[in-house]
């Protein structure tokens, strides 16, 4: 695990926490604007240095104001990557990657230029100036200058904030591969809870400078004891395998820990492990089983939680599935009608469902 404990006091914010990560894969930073989230990044990067701290990161320690120690920021083996990709235009991809190389120094490589270039896709572009990429290559160019710097740990200050829906798109494959093909520990900041939901394993959620949830993201989504952003669509993520394809139908049957649903088919292979996201203003509840409905997915459980929602018409009902946990979101007038009750037996009727990944 990696360790960051730190108190850093400004004029107007003040950011207290004390967290272990992961040590690969993606931890995603959520929280509003405020919430402290590029501040955190920065301490650990060292760009900012905290009032009191001690970060580790990988068996290394990188600032412990007890010991006297502080690592500068060159000295630390991260890799940064923007909101904007921040490339030199007066040079070429290829000299804007091999220039960020100079910082590295005599240490031992752990991934080559060559191997950045090629996991990125960005072969093609080496010859090319920033001023010719798009905004979703610009930022893989960044993500490979990033990697060839050999971190121990890759810093990603919310990558897409400046990318369009479709850039959006295009670049979501590639962190998802960096994500799958590198036993590298990455922090993640967003505002955004579906690229949380689509790239994440553990997740730390951030308020006015404090850790208001962390976890799995699977953990933290189904958390309705602690508000995830306000305005967010709250919703559930399930983790199930592909099990059929119809043809006729144009569908495919996803099982998970605790049933089954039927999405439209994208084309994946039987056997394909995928990621669901059900939001919970998708999810109805019932004391009997619907009959006679065009709402296919129909599910057997529990009510294990209620919760005030946003609004005071409304309530967030968690809810077990066998071991999964799924979310809906009703009003007031429903659950005192229904005469619903925590360790009720209920039916969802799920309208729709995401497969984020």
């Amino acid at each position: 695990m990696n360790r960051i404990q730190l108190s850093l006091r400004r004029a107007q914010f003040s950011l207290q926490l004390d967290v272990q990560l992961p040590d690969q894969g993606i931890t995603v930073i959520l929280g509003s604007s405020g919430a402290g989230k590029t501040s955190l990044l920065r301490c650990v990067a060292g760009l900012d240095r905290a009032d009191q701290a001690r970060i580790e990161m990988g068996g290394v320690l990188w600032q412990d104001d007890q010991q006297g120690v502080f690592v500068p920021t060159w000295q630390r083996a991260l890799g940064y990557v923007f909101q904007e990709a921040s490339l030199l235009p007066h040079l070429t991809v290829k000299q804007n990657l091999t220039y960020g190389l100079k910082r590295i120094g005599s240490r031992t490589p752990m991934h080559s230029l060559a191997q950045a270039i090629e996991l990125l896709g960005i072969g093609h572009l080496l010859e090319r100036s920033p001023a010719g990429l798009s905004g979703g290559e610009r930022q893989r160019v960044a993500l490979a200058r990033a990697l060839a710097s050999q971190p121990r740990i890759l810093l990603l200050d919310e990558p897409m904030a400046s990318l369009d829906a479709a850039r959006r798109q295009e670049i979501l494959p590639w962190l998802e591969k960096m994500r799958d093909e590198l036993h590298l520990p990455m922090l993640y900041v967003t505002h955004a809870a579906n690229e949380a939901a689509r790239l994440g394993a553990h997740m730390l959620v951030l308020e006015h400078g404090r850790v208001q949830a962390q976890g799995t993201v699977s953990e933290v989504f189904a958390n309705i004891d602690q508000a995830l952003g306000a305005g967010e669509d709250m919703g559930a993520l399930l983790q199930g395998t592909l099990v059929e394809r119809h043809a006729d139908w144009h569908l495919c049957r996803i099982a998970f820990d605790g049933g089954e649903l039927w999405l439209r088919d994208s084309g994946l292979a039987v056997g394909q492990s995928v990621r669901m996201r059900l939001l919970a203003r998708d999810v109805s509840v019932a004391t009997v089983a619907p009959q006679h409905t065009s709402i296919q997915n129909l599910l057997s459980a529990v009510i294990e939680a209620v919760a005030d929602d946003d609004h005071p018409s409304q309530v967030l009902v968690r809810l077990r599935v066998g071991p999964s946990a799924v979310l809906s979101r009703i009003t007031q007038r429903a659950w005192a009608q229904l005469g619903l009750q925590v360790g009720q037996q209920v039916f969802l009727q799920v309208k729709t469902v995401a497969l984020v990944a």
